[in-house]
């Protein structure tokens, strides 16, 4: 395929380590842990963090054998789940899987590849992602917005744009194990967006490499998944998303050097104010909070319509690797993301 990445022999000296963390899903979790096994890239270590299941997944874990590292621990949540699975891994790349969701065979030769060439500079490498509803399918990247000429390269204003818009990160994130350490890894007290909270920290970073074909599939055929749960509870979502977007606005004031990233997080914060207050006053029994709640909306949504279509929507800014590692890449860094060291 034209721009895509060939396999470099040398790449082969980088371990990854796939930590798949797990509850109850024991009919699923096999498929996932075969989907690593199937990898084209070797040096891979996988790690299934059992969160406490009672479903047998342990029994379904067993045919396994020597192939994988299975750990057990109280049930304490995926954030918890995932920084275990870190703190136990040997390899200096780490990828995350759901045990509910599918790599395709190529997606760490690729990713591990494209990260060698850009750099060890650039801490992560995102893959779209096939997103499959009962009824239809969609790449993650199309859902954010993200449309890059290029069919992979480096991903140059990804704090900007992570600021203003949710893209699935966990199944399609491979990073470098000492930027997890350094930024501190997921945020226990989180048991739905920790994946955007991480993303959002691992965004100040500098820039990242993508990969814009899907190489993963997240399906939504999970039985009593967080996801689904939180689609029918709305202040589940609000609530952290709130808490989220008041750290994340607290990491980037002071100085210059995210002074527009800071008018897309404050931005963003007032639409999530508002829609949390929606969603407070949705469940009230009298008709007065009803109407106010569904007017909230409507200019939320409203709101949200004019920015979108506003020149000062964040567009995806990308370069290739080659172009970023010859004469003018810093600065052309340094335009993006006005740093440049």
């Amino acid at each position: 395929m034209p721009g895509q990445t060939l396999i470099n022999p040398e790449a082969t000296d980088l371990r990854v380590s796939a930590i798949i963390p797990t509850y109850n899903r024991a009919a699923l979790v096999t498929e996932a842990v075969d989907s690593v096994l199937a990898q084209t890239y070797q040096n891979v270590e996988v790690i299934v963090v059992d969160d406490g299941s009672t479903d047998g997944t342990q029994e379904r874990l067993a045919q396994y054998g020597d192939k994988i590292r299975v750990i057990y621990q109280q049930n304490a949540g995926p954030s918890a789940a995932r920084n275990l699975g870190i703190a136990s891994a040997t390899g200096s790349l780490i990828a995350f899987l759901d045990s509910d969701d599918l790599w395709l065979p190529t997606k760490l030769e690729r990713q591990v590849t494209l990260l060698e060439q850009s750099g060890h500079s650039v801490s992560c490498c995102l893959c779209n992602i096939s997103m499959r509803w009962q009824e239809r399918e969609l790449g993650s990247f199309e859902i954010a917005s993200l449309n890059p000429p290029l069919v992979e390269g480096l991903w140059l204003n990804a704090d900007e744009v992570l600021a203003t818009r949710f893209l699935l990160f966990n199944q399609g994130i491979i990073v470098r194990r000492e930027v997890l350490e350094r930024i501190g890894g997921f945020d226990e007290s989180l048991w739905l967006l920790e994946d955007h909270e991480l993303a959002l920290r691992l965004s100040l970073e500098g820039p990242w490499a993508f990969i814009r074909d899907p190489l993963v599939i997240w399906r939504e055929n999970a039985s009593g998944s967080l996801y689904q749960s939180a689609q029918r509870q709305e202040l589940s979502l609000k609530k952290p998303l709130v808490q989220i977007l008041e750290k994340h606005l607290a990491a980037v004031q002071g100085g210059n050097q995210h002074t527009r990233l800071q008018r897309y997080v404050q931005h963003e914060l007032s639409c999530a104010r508002g829609q949390l207050r929606a969603a407070s006053l949705a469940t009230e029994t009298s008709w007065s909070a009803s109407i106010v709640s569904n007017s909230i909306r409507k200019i939320e949504q409203y709101r949200r319509a004019l920015f979108v279509r506003s020149p000062w929507f964040p567009k995806m800014k990308v370069a290739s690797v080659s172009r970023m590692n010859g004469a003018g890449g810093c600065e052309m860094l340094r335009r993006a993301q006005g740093t440049c060291e």
